[in-house]
């Protein structure tokens, strides 16, 4: 379980907190009293959960490029973090191919920056990268993929967060071996993927594109109805990369290699079950078309396997699906009643945490 005590006043060093879940993740680490440093482009989207919740308010905001290693490590040098959280990333399948350099750049040299500043900064004892599902060769199975699949890609984003997985095992043995170093901090990585929640406004991402077009009385345009995605709230892995933060930081190596947060099989639903339920909860008077430009491939079919976490960290979901419908629902029906996003915001915070501790 997640323990709020030793957050307090804990210095942490964040890349990417001005996107989606380092918005949601430095409203979390200022409410249990963490001493938040965020690293990051502007914000992606407009509007944003980062400047509708004043996010800026609560951390030490630096606006920089992980691709700057130089800038990234000065930073991380002057706020002298004891954890660190690696979230920044061009996170985009169907960008990534119209971007395919940036992709790869942003995901594989940005995380090599990240653990190498690390390695210079004394104070940092625990590091967590934070990749993706894609990460693994995708073989369409229907068995969750383990810490130990192949990892790979078909396309340059998936590719590229497999690649970032092996910079991580190459600096965990070559610069982070308590061995060789056992000064050093100890480093693991967390995948995660199709994460939902309220506040996400990005492009080409299913529950994004379905409430935009509901807060604007349009119907949302599906590619492919028929894939299925193993879904769940945005809090649920957050909460286990602050889990995996706090293990690697107190029992050291132990705990450094890969970790899956994934959702239940329950929650793997088609796209067409997740719109249809979106659309009864939002009472939407119209249907949903379909988008018969296919743009690039996507995979169908893609799940973790979460046993390893549930096992050694003591991590598992427990917001069903429906109950994460409805809170994002809910959340939009706020945000569109002008209400505070910030309180709204960790009011979901404070509520995941009364269901974690009361499990």
């Amino acid at each position: 379980m997640l323990n709020p005590e030793f957050w307090r006043n804990r210095r942490v060093f964040i890349t990417g907190h001005t996107g989606f879940k380092g918005s949601w993740l430095c409203l979390w680490l200022d409410h249990m009293g963490a001493k938040v440093t965020g690293f990051a482009l502007p914000p992606p989207t407009d509007p944003s959960l980062f400047e509708l919740a004043r996010i800026s308010e609560l951390v030490d905001h630096r606006i920089g490029d992980v691709r700057d290693l130089a800038a990234m490590e000065a930073a991380m040098q002057e706020s002298r973090p004891e954890v660190v959280i690696h979230m920044a990333a061009q996170s985009l399948v169907r960008y990534s191919y119209q971007e395919p350099v940036e992709t790869f750049s942003t995901n594989v040299m940005g995380t090599v920056h990240v653990l190498d500043a690390a390695r210079r900064v004394p104070s940092v004892r625990s590091v967590v990268v934070v990749t993706s599902d894609k990460c693994y060769y995708n073989e369409e199975w229907v068995w969750g993929y383990r810490e130990d699949s192949r990892l790979g890609g078909h396309d340059p984003y998936s590719g590229s967060k497999g690649a970032a997985e092996l910079v991580v095992t190459s600096y965990q043995n070559s610069f982070f071996d308590k061995e060789r170093n056992p000064g050093l901090a100890a480093v693991g990585s967390a995948r995660a993927g199709n994460v939902i929640g309220g506040g996400d406004w990005a492009l080409d991402r299913l529950v994004p594109d379905i409430m935009r077009s509901l807060l604007q009385d349009q119907p949302t345009l599906i590619r492919n109805p028929q894939a299925t995605r193993p879904w769940q709230h945005v809090l649920e892995p957050l909460h286990g990369y602050l889990m995996l933060a706090e293990r690697l930081y107190a029992d050291q190596h132990q705990f450094a290699s890969g970790w899956n947060f994934g959702p239940p099989a329950e929650s793997e639903r088609t796209v067409g079950w997740i719109i249809e339920k979106l659309y009864t909860l939002w009472d939407a008077k119209f249907e949903w078309q379909r988008d018969h430009n296919p743009g690039p491939p996507e995979c169908t079919f893609l799940k973790l396997d979460a046993s390893k976490a549930h096992a050694y960290l003591g991590w598992s979901p427990k917001l069903d699906l429906e109950t994460t419908l409805q809170w994002i629902v809910d959340w939009f029906r706020s945000y569109q009643a002008g209400d505070d996003v910030r309180e709204v915001s960790l009011a979901d915070i404070r509520r995941f945490m009364a269901i974690k501790a009361g499990s």
